[in-house]
């Protein structure tokens, strides 16, 4: 399978960043041009708040999209009843263009590990799974989409792969799914890291063409920080370059897909952000360009 053998069309691909405290302000007296923001559910739940206030300004001037961390989707527990109505109603203020969280859990019987836990890719965690997104998609009206993982332990009960479980759970619950490519290549340099030697390069483009196309509704790009023994997934540099190849090799597979550049520590000026965005364009441009001439000489 090539790398351009799914590709479902040319245009090129909204560009949008993480929309952070110290670039409130900076972002909506600028007005930069970009596709979309993303800011973290959570942070503007509380009604009558001045962090919503600002979002509904940016909300005016720029699409917004709601990236969550709380849901807790893999929770055999379930769905927080209370957690859910408040993004429901953020939701129904901001309308935005898409809505996500994590293909995790936080939640237990009797606690809450504040953290992106992993999910056994078993059957019965897929069952659970599905049935909270759906749960979540009924009270919000509108499909969500779910983002793979950055883990650092891992479940010996396994019953498939991560794209197998990704798949089944976007075709049985109609959910989008939010790929993000630094987690997987930080997912593979921690597999070497623990001796599974190889190519974590190729193991990603695998990882990539094992994702049915028709699935994804947003690419997620940050940097990460080597720490010896284990690679961070700390969104708190600039995309690396190995990345940037897996970008090209995503956008090759799944084609114009919303991108957006994160970045949550030792946050750099506005432009810093932008300029990534541009690239994000430049390398989604490089590699949607044949398809777009080939249309233009049919034409």
């Amino acid at each position: 399978m090539t790398a351009h053998a799914h590709r479902p069309h040319a245009a090129a691909p909204e560009v949008g960043i993480g929309w952070r405290h110290p670039h409130y302000a900076a972002l909506l007296e600028q007005r930069p041009a970009l596709g979309f923001i993303e800011v973290h559910s959570e942070n503007f739940f509380a009604p009558g708040s001045a962090a919503l206030a600002v979002l509904r300004e940016g909300r005016a001037h720029c699409p917004v999209s709601l990236h969550g961390v709380g849901l807790s989707l893999g929770s055999a527990q379930g769905i927080d009843t209370a957690h859910l109505d408040q993004l429901a109603r953020l939701v129904q203020a901001i309308d935005p263009v898409r809505v996500s969280d994590h293909a995790s859990f936080a939640r237990g019987a009797v606690v809450h590990a504040a953290d992106l836990l992993p999910v056994p890719m078993s059957r019965a965690a897929l069952d659970a799974m599905c049935a909270n997104v759906q749960r979540v998609q009924d009270r919000l009206r509108r499909p969500i989409a779910v983002e793979n993982l950055s883990a650092y332990v891992q479940w010996r009960e396994a019953d498939m792969d991560e794209p197998e479980f990704l798949n089944a759970l976007a075709r049985r619950s109609g959910c989008g799914l939010l790929v993000d490519v630094n987690n997987i290549f930080v997912n593979a340099l921690n597999g070497q890291l623990r001796g599974e030697h190889g190519d974590p390069l190729g193991a990603c483009r695998r990882w990539l063409d094992a994702i049915a196309p028709d699935h994804v509704a947003e690419i997620h790009l940050a940097g990460h920080r080597h720490c010896g023994d284990i690679v961070i997934d700390d969104h708190g540099s600039r995309v690396g370059e190995r990345v940037w190849a897996l970008y090209r090799h995503a956008v090759g597979r799944f084609g114009a897909v919303p991108t957006l550049i994160e970045w949550d520590t030792d946050i750099p000026d506005l432009s810093v952000l932008l300029d990534e965005a541009d690239r994000a364009r430049e390398a989604a441009a490089q590699v949607l360009a044949p398809a777009t001439d080939t249309q233009a000489v049919a034409a």
